[in-house]
């Protein structure tokens, strides 16, 4: 993990992510997580986009705490990759499709939380699929 951009070595030629680190993340059950979305790209001529219903939210398994010094290095509670948190002391494997405890979860299983957490604040799950598949469709034309 780099922190600064000087310390990129670019003469490796090793394949890089760049991202932005979100120090106020939204938190479900004070874990960061995210959200694996699958967009099957059909056609090109005509542009032919599916995007299916189900995905994946993937959780950290460490608790989320702002980052310091200290804990930067802690990538079960920075990061959500399933590769790096499955082996984690922590980490409670779902026991089917339908379980909202594991730190792998269905993606409808957020939804639904979302909707009864978020309710008040006018939260609605078939908005944020809209602006999800808006946004599959604007990155697959800018391509």
């Amino acid at each position: 993990m780099i922190r600064r951009f000087e310390d990129i070595d670019l003469k490796t030629g090793d394949p890089l992510v760049a991202q932005r680190y979100m120090a106020k993340p939204y938190l479900i059950d004070n874990l960061k997580f995210d959200l694996r979305i699958y967009v099957l790209v059909f056609g090109v001529d005509p542009v032919r986009i599916f995007m299916f219903k189900e995905g994946l939210a993937r959780f950290a398994t460490e608790e989320y705490v702002g980052p310091t010094k200290q804990n930067l290095d802690n990538l079960y509670m920075h990061l959500t990759n399933y590769a790096i948190n499955k082996n984690s002391n922590n980490f409670v494997k779902g026991e089917d499709e339908d379980d909202d405890s594991g730190h792998k979860r269905s993606f409808s299983s957020i939804l639904a939380y979302l909707e009864e957490v978020e309710k008040d604040r006018g939260f609605r799950a078939e908005n944020m699929m809209d602006q999800i598949e808006e946004i599959c469709v604007k990155t697959v034309l800018s391509v």
